[in-house]
């Protein structure tokens, strides 16, 4: 588990190192330039990190599944050949997602406008600016996104749906406690992150405007990966604890 939850943050940290910095100077300033290679290299390392983090919000899913439902074999079925075999497939899965976004945009042409309607180089206000539009640049990317987004949400409802099963059969209510608490802090992560990005990559593009777009991405890239931390941190008891300490003296203070 706690392998995977480096890598989370380690994609967490990627995925919001390489909008924030733009954005923050989008707000100061009135106009912001971005050369081409930094906009291709930002949209590529959002497309990728955030694929890889929807990955890895499913192979956690699994881990969960693995250690509730067969702890005796947990050691065994999850094995450091087997967590770093799904680590590769996911960062592989978001390589290939990326690859079909970045393919479907390179071969445009951009003679036209340069103004980008967005705070960072998404995909679609960046596809706005092609001279020659054609249903595939909107279709392909939108089935990728959504084949990764049903494949691992699929995965997520599987594996605690087994979960659920295997908690209602613990007869003492300590221990269906505990086995829920496990799996507060990766259902309310899974809750913020896929609620967002259904909302950007699957919903069709004339039910919301650009500004609700920015609105949202805005969830996804920054404030999710900022929340995730304190998310699972507060299954800790000492932040728990420190939490409570910290409250009260605001508290007391006012």
């Amino acid at each position: 588990m706690y392998l995977f939850l480096s890598n989370l943050a380690f994609v967490d940290i990627g995925f919001s190192s390489s909008v924030t910095p733009l954005m923050l100077i989008t707000f100061l300033a009135d106009e912001t330039s971005i050369p081409l290679g930094g906009c291709v290299a930002q949209m590529c390392s959002a497309a990728t990190l955030g694929t890889v983090e929807c990955f890895l919000l499913a192979v956690m899913a699994y881990d969960r599944y693995m250690a509730i439902c067969n702890p005796l074999l947990y050691s065994t079925n999850m094995s450091t050949g087997v967590c770093m075999l799904l680590l590769f497939i996911s960062y592989v899965g978001g390589c290939v997602n990326a690859w079909i976004f970045m393919g479907c945009l390179l071969n445009r042409s951009f003679c036209g406008p340069n103004k980008i309607n967005h705070f960072f180089c998404d995909y679609s206000p960046v596809l706005k600016l092609s001279n020659y539009q054609d249903d595939l640049a909107e279709i392909l990317p939108a089935a990728s996104a959504g084949s990764v987004i049903v494949i691992t949400v699929l995965i997520i409802i599987i594996s605690y749906v087994y979960i659920l099963f295997s908690v209602l059969k613990i007869n003492s209510t300590e221990g269906r406690s505990k086995a829920f608490a496990t799996c507060s802090s990766h259902l309310t992560a899974v809750t913020l992150f896929y609620g967002t990005l259904t909302f950007i990559y699957m919903m069709p593009k004339s039910s919301y405007s650009t500004d609700e777009n920015k609105v949202v991405s805005v969830f996804y890239t920054v404030m999710i990966p900022m929340l995730n931390p304190l998310i699972y941190s507060l299954r800790n008891n000492e932040v728990k604890g420190a939490l409570r300490k910290m409250i009260s003296r605001k508290l007391f203070f006012s």
